[in-house]
């Protein structure tokens, strides 16, 4: 085979286009994997004994990378290029298609051929497989889920002519035994998630999580995954999941993207992407790069410094700054309400009398029963403040200027009154006064950016109140000025505050 045949053939265009089609299977363009790539030791390129699996093949473009740069490493000890490719293809490259659709498609990327035992293929099998598996596999049910991901079964008990998205490396007990081997270097863009027959239908669960700790228990020299950022701050199925990822000091780089988009073009997912590289021989701080629009900033620092990772550089220290400053008092994260502070769904039908109810900021004040309300935290018969739960519902680019809470979104609600699960209660007080200077507290720049260090997503929870101290009393109105000075927020700081936190019709402190 020729050099100039060889190099028409790993042309990397069709895969950037193809990284382009589709929300649902998120395919990685080439120019991502090279930069996950360039962050392995570059000798592992030039050693005949290395070998690669990436677990979660949907077009080959892993593998196909890893290829390129073996073909250009491995020329001094195998001269010959079709010797080269053969020992490539054969020794150190693997994979595992995710369907059957994309093990065709990764065969064809790698090996030229859907089929590589046929006699266009490069490199040539006794086998219709080569080194990239595809295995159906059934989901195992247990209480009506899959004890290996969590799949529903109603949602995902098929037949054969059904996709099940039961993926093989996720659903074995003997990891070793997929190709009886271990492995230099797993890498991979993992599926990301499962309906899981929630809420209306659309709800899902993480199993991107599945994969990296799957991954882990194969003990590979080296380890990187790209996947979605939302694990920064737990949330379902992902506690566990960012409590082991924060402490783990194997992890030597972490690069993170605010807006998905700067990562797969065309794709739009909140809370933006990052990728990683999981070192099993070495231990230490991490190197952390976040890129916002067009700023970039590194720094190297434990992941585990607080319980939720703090994903920008500078806000760290702001950070740190607050919390020196209201060390051992308590923060909103005790104060802000539960979901459901009174019992009422979203899909309670409103009646024509009872307790008025603060539903949807469509649907405003209705009424519920009284026997269908519950107030376990006494919030009834006080002064509350009323805070959205979705309050950025529809931002995805979090490297643009967040809103948060403003004037137009939030509610007062007097004694007497409720609300639905679409708000939270963020304070309950005895006076209208109260609520009103917490209420200006609360809009403040100084408070929504500190908020915003938790949020990679459009619904908030008590729990991204995390950095936010609760001043206790709240006897005057606050604004920034006032902030700025008791945190001692410094103008450059303050610039940042202000670049990340948007301007909004009624966004003037109060």
């Amino acid at each position: 085979m020729s050099d100039s045949l060889f190099n028409s053939i790993y042309n990397p265009d069709v895969l950037s286009c193809l990284a382009n089609l589709s929300n649902d299977e998120v395919f990685t363009p080439p120019e991502v994997v090279n930069h996950m790539l360039d962050m392995l030791p570059q000798d592992l390129f030039k050693n005949p004994d290395t070998t690669f699996l990436d677990p979660a093949c949907k077009t080959g473009v892993f593998l196909r990378e890893i290829a390129k740069r073996l073909i250009k490493g491995l020329e001094p000890q195998f001269p010959d290029l079709q010797e080269r490719i053969d020992h490539i293809f054969h020794k150190q490259l693997f994979g595992i298609a995710i369907t059957e659709l994309t093990s065709l498609l990764s065969r064809r990327g790698i090996y030229c051929s859907k089929y590589p035992n046929s006699e266009f293929s490069i490199t040539h099998f006794e086998n219709n497989d080569g080194n990239i598996r595809f295995k159906r596999i059934n989901h195992v049910w247990k209480d009506k889920r899959c004890k290996y991901c969590g799949a529903n079964q109603e949602n995902y008990d098929r037949g054969d002519a059904l996709e099940t998205h039961s993926y093989e490396f996720i659903h074995t007990d003997n990891l070793e035994k997929l190709f009886n081997m271990k492995f230099d270097v797993i890498i991979s863009n993992p599926p990301y998630q499962l309906s899981d027959g929630g809420g209306t239908g659309s709800s899902a669960k993480p199993i991107y999580q599945l994969f990296v700790q799957q991954a882990k228990k194969l003990k590979p020299r080296y380890l990187s995954m790209i996947i979605p950022s939302r694990w920064f701050s737990g949330g379902k199925g992902l506690d566990e999941f960012r409590a082991t990822m924060l402490s783990d000091k194997h992890i030597r780089t972490l690069v993170d993207y605010d807006n998905f988009k700067d990562v797969f073009p065309g794709v739009d997912l909140a809370g933006g992407a990052c990728y990683f590289l999981w070192d099993r021989d070495a231990e230490g701080i991490c190197k952390v790069t976040n890129f916002s629009g067009n700023l970039s900033s590194t720094v190297e620092r434990y992941l585990n410094e607080y319980e939720t990772f703090i994903r920008s550089n500078q806000a760290v220290e702001i950070v740190k700054k607050v919390e020196q400053k209201h060390s051992g008092k308590k923060f909103l994260n005790e104060r802000i309400s539960v979901r459901l502070p009174f019992g009422i769904t979203t899909t309670y039908i409103p009646k024509d009398s009872g307790i008025p109810c603060h539903f949807t900021q469509r649907l405003g004040v209705k009424y519920v029963y009284p026997k269908d309300i519950t107030d376990s935290l006494k919030l009834l018969n006080k002064w509350k403040f009323l805070i959205p739960k979705a309050p950025i519902a529809g931002q995805t680019d979090f490297s643009k200027p967040v809103g948060f809470y403003y004037e137009g979104n939030t509610r007062i609600a007097k004694p007497g009154e409720c609300c639905s699960e679409s708000w939270l209660v963020a304070g309950a007080f005895d006076t209208e006064e109260e609520t009103r200077n917490f209420k200006s507290y609360i809009l403040t720049k100084t408070v929504r950016f500190l908020l915003l260090q938790t949020v990679v997503s459009q619904n908030i929870t008590r729990k991204n109140f995390c950095f936010v101290p609760d001043l206790g009393e709240y006897n005057e109105i606050y604004d920034d000025i006032k902030l700025r000075e008791i945190w001692k927020i410094t103008d450059s700081e303050w610039e940042l505050i202000q670049s990340k936190i948007g301007e909004i019709g009624g966004d003037e402190n109060v």
